[in-house]
């Protein structure tokens, strides 16, 4: 299971990066059909479906039932203006407040131990990127995301791409903050060892304080 989650993790990067950094792919395109997009991408049928989950859930892509799946966003944060990109933070980390210390919370009571050692493998993946100054976006929606899947709530889904926006805009403003960074690595280790514990009160109080840390550097 690990093998084909990390195969999906690496096929929807490539696709991501097609949108991104290739310019295969705009917004509105739709993407070949899974048959040849399967082939060209040299996977399964099965992990190239897998993929589009992931991106569907971070609002790259859409699935549009008999139609086909289309780009609905590129995930590169245009300009340099923070001012503007930090527009409306505020109400998206207020909506993370409301949300993902729950999540944290019912994590800790329904996650499998697979689903803690995933937490933990992007939790870890998190650090590597803070300690050598690279992006770490993907790595922290990733974390999140197996948070809140680990929750087994079947509606939990649908907040995600809020929860990756605010994310993403997050980063972008306050990663070369090195007091929120430190704060950052401080945070998600304390989470971890939560949800490893199993102590549901303090992996939800874990994730409040990681959160207002968050609000605090913005």
């Amino acid at each position: 299971m690990a093998d084909t989650n990390k195969l999906s993790d690496i096929t929807a990067g490539k696709i991501r990066s097609m949108i991104e950094n290739e310019h295969r792919f705009s917004v509105g395109d739709k993407l070949p059909n899974e048959n040849d997009f399967a082939s060209e991408l040299g996977i399964s049928r099965s992990t190239l479906r897998e993929a589009i989950r992931i991106l569907t859930l971070s609002g790259v892509l859409e699935i549009r039932r008999g139609k086909g799946t289309y780009v609905t966003a590129n995930t590169t944060i245009e300009g340099t203006d923070l001012g503007e990109i930090s527009s409306g933070l505020d109400d998206l980390f207020e909506m993370r407040l409301m949300f993902e210390p729950d999540c944290a919370y019912f994590a800790a009571q329904r996650a499998t131990d697979e689903e803690i050692a995933i937490i933990c493998k992007y939790g870890e993946a998190v650090e590597a990127k803070i300690k050598s100054g690279e992006d770490r976006t993907y790595e922290e929606q990733k974390f999140h995301e197996s948070i809140a899947n680990a929750t087994h709530n079947a509606f939990v889904s649908q907040f995600m791409p809020i929860i990756f926006n605010a994310i993403k805009k997050g980063v972008l403003v306050m990663q070369k903050d090195e007091i929120v960074s430190k704060d950052n690595l401080n945070d998600d280790r304390l989470i971890m060892d939560f949800l490893k514990a199993r102590n549901a009160e303090g992996a939800r109080t874990a994730m409040r304080l990681h959160i207002l840390h968050a609000m605090e550097g913005l």
